[in-house]
Formats: structure tokens, sequence, C-alpha cells
């Protein structure tokens, strides 16, 4: 378990994880007034959240499966990164892929926020890389099968 400081200014609740086994944390709309997002329409939405990450972790903002699914909503640039310095509001950007028009209202659960390590890495510059059986196989280089 790990401590994240919170400043929660939504009148929301704190993200929570919904089930003992869940990775995310629902992020909830943080608004005066209800906003309609027309078919192929993207807006940030705000939470209201401010979080303040150790170093070595990330905040990963990901799509709910039943928005995408049943609504056509999902997060545009998924995951969504929040950085460890980072100390502004998280907002997350949606996107409507339906041909609906989709109403978001204050504290309507609207993303899962994912909380995780991360390592530094250092570039160490090399004329070839060590070979291996796939090598430079790309795309559906292994088939259907």
């Amino acid at each position: 378990m790990v401590d994240i400081k919170i400043r929660n200014e939504s009148g929301n609740p704190n993200p929570e994880y919904a089930t003992e086994g869940s990775a995310g944390m629902d992020l909830r709309a943080n608004l005066k007034d209800d906003i309609l997002l027309k078919p192929g329409q993207r807006v940030a939405i705000p939470t209201g959240l401010y979080i303040q990450l150790p170093d070595g972790f990330q905040a990963e903002v990901r799509p709910r499966s039943g928005l995408a699914l049943k609504d056509g909503i999902t997060v545009l640039n998924t995951p969504g990164t929040v950085d460890s310095d980072y100390r502004g509001e998280i907002k997350v950007i949606l996107i409507n892929l339906s041909n609906e028009g989709f109403v978001v209202k204050n504290a309507d659960r609207i993303a899962q926020l994912v909380i995780t390590r991360y390592e530094k890495i250092k570039w160490i510059n090399v004329s070839e890389l060590e070979s291996t059986k796939r090598a430079d196989g790309g795309f559906g280089h292994s088939g259907k099968e």
C-alpha cells in the first residue's frame, strides 16, 4: 500500500477501489452544468482532483469499459499519464464515438485511475542488438493461429 496525497475540490468522494481485486479507481466528473458530448466531439472534463505522487510512480487515466461498450464514450489519449511532478487538476479527455449525443453530469463516473510504478532508464548506444528468433518480425508476423 502506497500513501498518495490528494486535494479533492469536487464535493465527490475520493476515488476508491470498487472490489478487492480492482486495479483502477473511478474518476468522477466535477461539473456545475451538464455537458452534451455530441457525436465525434471531444471535451476535457474536470475532476476537481489534484494529487501528489511519489517519485517512481505515475497515474494512468483509462476508459471505463461500460461507457465504451454501452455508449461509445472513451478516453481519447488512453492511457493518459499523470506524472509525479504534475500538481494541476486531473482532467479526462472524453470523446463520443457513437452516433448519438451523450450527457455528462456532475459526479458521473467517467474514467479509471490506475497508479503504477515505473523505472527510469539510461540509453546505451550500440551498433548492433542481440539477435532473437523473432528478429524484426512486426505486425502479424506470427500468423492468425
